[in-house]
């Protein structure tokens, strides 16, 4: 293994460590010495590569990022000429992974979108982490003729955001639903959306 690819290694190891801390623990309990520690790493390994509070947490925004695109799977997303039956699938997918084998990251998100309501300098980031996904989704809808796709795209992602934290920090906790609810749901939200002249 070169440096280089030891180096990044790390990097992942201390970034994937940090959101998993931030998820059990919260933002407090998120600190250089608890990453070196539960990553099995030396102390001071983490201040090596972010030598401060901000830079960790950016390191941790970046990581989600990375993770999330996996788990929302953006090569997955359907061209909008293969239809709303395409969309809706990928999107139901998505969401529902989410919910179970993606909640750890879940939570980690929730607590890095508070933590960066009282950080501007951290909201730059979170909010251009979540670019590549909203783009991508506007671009979805307008293909299928949306006649308002930034504010349709805004719906879909709040009525997706809504349900993630009922069912992984709300009052739904202990209750995900199945694939099937999911797709349900968001069939409806579609369907009102982009009319009749969709085939559902």
């Amino acid at each position: 293994m070169s440096v280089r690819t030891a180096g990044a290694a790390r990097a992942d190891l201390i970034a994937d460590t940090a959101l998993a801390l931030l998820a059990e623990r919260g933002m407090r309990g998120l600190t250089h010495r608890a990453v070196d520690e539960a990553a099995g790493l030396p102390q001071g390994s983490t201040s090596n590569l972010a030598r401060t509070r901000q830079a960790l947490l950016e390191l941790a925004v970046r990581r989600l990022a990375e993770r999330e695109a996996r788990v929302l799977a953006l090569h997955e997303l359907p061209d909008p000429r293969a239809g709303a039956d395409s969309l809706l699938d990928a999107l139901a997918l998505a969401t529902h992974r989410a919910l179970t084998r993606n909640r750890t990251l879940t939570l980690a998100r929730y607590e890095l979108a508070l933590e960066a309501t009282r950080r501007p300098e951290l909201r730059v980031y979170f909010d251009a982490a979540g670019a590549r996904f909203r783009d991508r989704l506007t671009a979805l809808v307008t293909g299928l003729g949306s006649p308002d796709p930034d504010r349709h795209a805004l719906s879909l992602i709040a009525w997706a955001d809504g349900l993630m934290f009922s069912c992984v920090a709300g009052s739904f906790s202990a209750r995900v639903p199945t694939l099937a609810d999911v797709r349900s749901d968001l069939r409806e939200l579609l369907a009102g959306m982009l009319g009749a002249e969709n085939t559902w």
